[in-house]
């Protein structure tokens, strides 16, 4: 296996965070699961797992939103079922048991939701790469580039955890009928308000009625690290989000909203849920309120 770079360094993470630096991960690798869940908009016209085929960090396997999804739905990358989910982890040699670190190739984006997804169905221990691929070879940590090695199968036992994920209905029935829920979009401003049009096709602009508006990105620093606990808490606040009741998250897919769930686990905060549909689902039906 050819590796190229890599310097040494000290363990510095505090495992109370959901977030790992590079170097604490170069310091654990051998300890740890690492999972490449690099995803692109479709206008992007990447394919991740092409790109983790010809350069990853060391050892990892590549996660697919997509494929790991419940397909029956008609929306993108929804939730998959138990079995789905723990037969494809298996395949990929992760076990409940492992340390995971997913990471991406932006910065903080796809592997959130990655994060996310093992943490609904069970993984006790799984953290996101601050800064992703472009953070770890910025600091000069090995990269390679050869035929990744196939992993030894193990067993994931998936159980899932349906106060995670919540549906069209019970985000009407908490969130807009009552204020029981406040719902944070993560999409940005534009397409929030409605001057921006959709990228998906066929759907209508706005956003579900009472939700405040956190585009992902203002959670991330220049160098798409998370920012540190006090500036998110005041990025939250200055939205107008009330960080004392339980929060849901959204976006345009359910994957930004996941970069929120994380900035809000980094803060200290667990009575979150993602609103899994997202703009794909709520944007495209005309039986659900929207507010521009």
């Amino acid at each position: 296996r050819r590796v190229h770079g890599g310097t040494t360094s000290d363990s510095t993470s505090k495992m109370a965070s959901p977030i790992v630096s590079a170097r604490w991960l170069f310091s654990n690798l051998p300890r740890v699961k690492v999972v490449d869940a690099s995803w692109y908009m479709p206008a992007e016209k990447r394919d991740g797992f092409a790109e983790w085929q010809q350069k990853r960090i060391p050892g990892s396997v590549h996660f697919d939103i997509d494929k790991i999804a419940d397909h029956s739905s008609g929306l993108p990358h929804m939730m998959p079922s138990e079995s789905v989910f723990a037969e494809a982890v298996g395949q990929k040699g992760i076990s409940n048991e492992d340390q995971i670190v997913c990471y991406d190739s932006q910065g903080i984006f796809s592997a959130a939701r990655a994060w996310y997804m093992f943490r609904c169905y069970g993984a006790s221990s799984v953290f996101v790469l601050d800064g992703g691929l472009p953070k770890w070879e910025q600091e000069g940590f090995p990269i390679e580039t050869d035929a990744a090695s196939v992993p030894q199968p193990a067993t994931f036992h998936a159980v899932y955890h349906p106060q995670m994920v919540l549906s069209a209905s019970n985000v009407m029935d908490k969130c807009v009928k009552s204020d029981e829920r406040q719902v944070v979009d993560a999409r940005g401003h534009g397409r929030f308000v409605g001057s921006v049009p959709e990228p998906r096709a066929g759907l209508r602009s706005g956003h579900i009625p009472g939700a405040r508006n956190v585009p992902f990105n203002t959670v991330l620093a220049a160098d798409k690290t998370m920012l540190p606990r006090e500036q998110l808490q005041s990025v939250f606040e200055q939205a107008g989000v009330n960080l004392s009741k339980p929060i849901v998250t959204s976006c345009g897919s359910g994957v930004t909203a996941c970069v929120l769930a994380l900035a809000l686990k980094q803060m200290g905060y667990d009575n979150v849920a993602l609103y899994d549909g997202s703009w794909s689902e709520w944007g495209g039906r005309e039986d659900l309120p929207v507010e521009v």
